[in-house]
């Protein structure tokens, strides 16, 4: 085993026991683990989580999943307001970077529920699901048995079936399979804009972070003859390729790994950039969150390399970002102008998304104020 590789210890039958710890959610190796079974309470183990003490299961492998939802229960409990409670005056900023905060304090309690699994991916527990293909569309091949988290099994899982099942594309009239790790596009309405925008050209388009392939597939179903779609992610364009097979379009698109840009210019490129300038926490965090605007900035200042001189880019983004003080609309519009770009028209549309009525989140007014745009951008 590397000395490299992040690897768990534990004590069982007297003996120092050693797997290595296989985790996307970028979670620490735990300090301390105990191992819990079926007869640990969930106010038990709720509290050993909360202290940092990893929980190695060697119960009934449904049990272990009740527990997890016990242990949540406990996490997102919310005592009642009094009278004489102060009300809650926190800007839209300190209200996100809040949130974020108990998200992450969450997922670490969470993480502590831990599971073994053997080198070909199977779990000697009682009652334990067949999680071969799932773990081997989100690790590949393993040479070593290893620890992972039971909530992070459930999400891949959970994944596999979203791959298995589909997300039915409204504006395609068909399924995308998202792979695990890959951003499901749910929320259609960025695509009802890419699919009514007028097309500058339908000779050739760039697809900038392709994802799951599904503007790439969209714009082939438009009719652009060849559409160039690159992603930094191997797991991305191959997500991208099955679902351009699926869909009858893989003749019209070639997938590219690289950061960004494909060499040349197009009369056409169309980048949907993660929305908020944050740094994301796990691997599917990386389609929303961008630090420091870095692919969106990155995009902005490429173009004049890679557009057409009477070509048009099209950037897809919400302004989630401007209501909750990530980010200002004076800011996006300097970025566009030092690049050298300028509007030619824009497109916006309200999200749908259930968490914009839902008046618990404590996003809920910046949700319910947000809008997506498709920003027609062209050369100065």
């Amino acid at each position: 085993m590397s000395s490299t590789t992040p690897t768990l210890q534990w004590q069982e039958h007297e003996q120092i026991q050693q797997r290595r710890w296989l985790q996307h959610a970028n979670q620490a190796v735990p300090k301390r683990v105990q191992i819990a079974d079926d007869s640990i309470s969930a106010d038990t183990a709720y509290r050993l989580a909360c202290e940092g003490t990893g929980l190695l299961w060697r119960g009934d492998f449904q049990n272990a999943k009740n527990l997890l939802q016990a242990i949540a229960r406990r996490i997102d409990h919310k005592p009642k307001r009094t009278k004489k409670t102060t009300p809650i005056t926190d800007t839209p900023l300190e209200a996100f970077h809040k949130h974020r905060q108990q998200q992450a304090q969450r997922a670490r309690v969470l993480n502590m529920l831990l599971i073994e699994v053997d080198a070909d991916f199977h779990i000697a527990l009682r009652r334990a699901p067949d999680i071969k293909q799932a773990c081997r569309e989100a690790y590949s091949q393993q040479d070593s048995a290893f620890v992972t988290s039971l909530r992070e099994l459930l999400g891949i899982i959970g994944a596999h079936e979203w791959r298995k099942n589909g997300v039915f594309i409204a504006a395609l009239q068909a399924k995308i399979h998202p792979y695990y790790g890959i951003f499901s596009p749910v929320r259609g309405e960025y695509l009802d804009l890419i699919a009514k925008a007028p097309l500058p050209s339908t000779e050739l388009a760039f697809d900038i972070g392709t994802g799951s392939g599904v503007i790439a597939a969209l714009l082939a179903k438009r009719g652009v003859k060849k559409i160039i779609a690159t992603d930094l992610e191997a797991r991305a364009l191959a997500c991208a390729a099955e679902n351009a097979r699926n869909l009858d379009v893989e003749s019209h698109i070639e997938f590219l790994q690289t950061d960004l840009f494909p060499p040349g210019r197009a009369p056409l490129i169309v980048c949907n950039p993660p929305w908020l300038p944050v740094r994301p926490n796990s691997i599917i965090e990386n389609a929303i969150y961008d630090p420091d605007s870095r692919m969106l900035k990155g995009f902005l200042t490429g173009l004049k390399d890679h557009l057409e001189q009477s070509g048009e880019a099209w950037l897809i983004m919400s302004d989630l970002a401007e209501h909750l003080g990530l980010r200002s609309r004076e800011q996006l519009w300097s970025s566009i102008e030092h690049a050298g770009l300028k509007v030619a028209g824009k497109m916006d549309i309200r999200p749908q998304h259930k968490k914009a009525q839902d008046t618990s989140d404590p996003l809920h007014q910046a949700r319910v104020a947000e809008i997506t745009s498709l920003w027609r951008l062209r050369h100065q």
